[in-house]
């Protein structure tokens, strides 16, 4: 309470601004998130996303999909220097193929927020121990290499393949921001979900938990879900 007994917010003592994500390799068990170098991993991504005999993960993306690999290479062009958005090419380490994408944006530096977006995973990196893995070494380094309070995701509200991602990982719904934005001819209500830093130490010994070899089979089945060591 302040002098005139009104409710206020907790002090943040000692706040330093967070810092800014670097172009710096970040790697897992599983996978090499590496920035995007178009002359490297253009013609890769390319293919890693038309394996999949259907344009539907592509729905809900604000661009694509693509019908040539020249307008592919084209646009990667584009959004490879971008500092907000900051692009990771995302790698499988056992096989070297690159079988996705994901970036930081809306990168708040003084106020210690910073989102996780444009994810696209191929058909080669759904639905894997990897995919997960690239998930945390992102909020990894968002909390504990960059010093950010507050780690957001954002998605079509309509999208519940992207929804259902975001608990799964830890992610709190906070919400549903309706007529925020207009893509490819039509409406996006924008669904919210947020962690904090509070909640980081405890989500990342269930991210370790989760990946460790004991928790799969010989065929590499979860012995336990993440949502249940949450």
């Amino acid at each position: 309470m302040n002098k005139f007994n009104q409710p206020i917010g907790l002090p943040i003592k000692n706040w330093v601004e967070a810092r800014a994500p670097s172009r710096s390799v970040m790697l897992g068990q599983y996978c090499k998130i590496e920035p995007l170098d178009v002359a490297v991993h253009a013609k890769a991504l390319f293919n890693s996303f038309t394996a999949a005999s259907e344009n539907l993960d592509w729905t809900y993306m604000p661009y694509g999909p693509f019908t040539s690999f020249e307008k592919f290479n084209l646009w990667l062009v584009g959004i490879a220097e971008n500092n907000d958005p900051l692009f990771y090419s995302l790698i499988n380490k056992k096989t070297n193929e690159v079988v996705g994408l994901a970036s930081y944006l809306r990168i708040n530096q003084g106020q210690g927020v910073i989102e996780v977006g444009h994810i696209h995973f191929s058909p080669k990196l759904q639905r894997t121990a990897m995919a997960t893995e690239i998930m945390f070494l992102m909020m990894l380094r968002a909390f504990e290499e960059l010093g950010y309070r507050r780690y957001e995701w954002k998605c079509d509200a309509l999208n519940e393949k992207s929804r259902k991602a975001a608990l799964r990982l830890g992610f709190s719904f906070e919400g549903i921001f309706r007529q925020a934005a207009i893509y490819k001819g039509r409406n996006r209500d924008t669904a919210w979900y947020s962690i904090t830093d509070s909640e980081w130490p405890h989500l990342k010994q269930a991210f370790i938990l989760w990946l460790s070899s004991s928790n799969f089979d010989a065929q590499g089945h979860q012995k336990m879900s993440l949502s249940d060591m949450q």
